[in-house]
């Protein structure tokens, strides 16, 4: 007896010429999203590239939400950070420089709106900074009755060695591309960031 045939995953037809079929409940996500990008107009190539695509994608996203870059260079530094304590750190900055946000005194508060933690959470990681050196409380010059986190002079050079040890690595991911390819990956890589900033939208904070 085959082993097809005590597969319960499989529809069996006992006539040779029929091919075994799956079921439609059974079938991989993948061909029925193949099926139906064909069917919207997308050439066999195409489809299975956008496929390919979202497979890098997903991979992508899950190391940069898992904290493997930037747990890579704190190690290669040897900075004694984790990847939350580095992104805390990092959004303090951006909070104070205005990246993709206008420029604002860092709070506890926009801590947590930046990295959607409980404030709670953000307080704890903003404490062990502090323990740290990399960061200090200090009143703020806009309203005296709130405290604000500053970072300190071993924060900014903890933040330029990481760029530095990060540039080293994009120079050398990048070695073996001509410049035609680098040009044209990044001017489509930002046509896709885009597009996904359209189709979805940050939500709206409180």
């Amino acid at each position: 007896m085959s082993t097809a045939r005590n597969c319960p995953c499989h529809i069996l037809d006992t006539r040779k010429d029929l091919p075994l079929i799956k079921p439609m409940s059974h079938a991989r996500p993948n061909d029925r999203i193949k099926t139906s990008l064909q069917a919207q107009g997308y050439a066999v190539d195409a489809a299975e590239a956008l496929l390919s695509l979202d497979a890098d994608h997903f991979h992508f996203v899950r190391r940069v939400m898992k904290g493997d870059v930037p747990q890579s260079l704190m190690d290669e530094l040897n900075a004694g950070l984790e990847a939350t304590q580095f992104h805390a750190l990092s959004a303090i900055l951006r909070i104070r420089g205005g990246y993709a946000r206008p420029p604002s005194e860092a709070t506890v508060g926009l801590l947590a709106e930046e990295l959607a933690l409980d404030p709670s959470r953000a307080s704890r990681i903003a404490a062990d900074l502090v323990d740290r050196g990399l960061l200090q409380r200090t009143v703020s010059q806009e309203d005296g009755r709130r405290s604000v986190l500053v970072p300190t002079e071993a924060a900014w050079a903890l933040m330029e060695a990481f760029l530095d040890a990060k540039w080293q690595r994009t120079i050398r991911l990048f070695a073996q591309w001509s410049a035609e390819d680098i040009v044209t990956f990044a001017r489509l890589f930002g046509r896709y960031t885009d597009g996904m900033r359209e189709q979805y939208p940050a939500a709206a904070q409180g």
